[in-house]
């Protein structure tokens, strides 16, 4: 299987812990720092889409 390293998310909390992602033949992979052994996979353009969702304030409202 061809992949590629892990990257830690720039945006990090007090304890260190962040979401970490790479590509893996074709497809996205997203894990918590802290929880590696789920995976969460899709495919580029939902990663986008998701990304784009998310820096528009889109689920803002699931914050407490």
């Amino acid at each position: 299987m061809s992949e590629t390293d892990w990257q830690k998310s720039s945006f990090r909390a007090a304890n260190n812990e962040c979401v970490e992602v790479r590509s893996v033949n074709g497809l996205v992979e997203l894990r918590e720092s802290d929880c590696g052994e789920v995976v969460v996979r899709t495919m580029p353009a939902k990663s986008a889409k998701f990304l784009q969702a998310a820096k528009a304030g889109e689920f803002d409202h699931h914050v407490s």
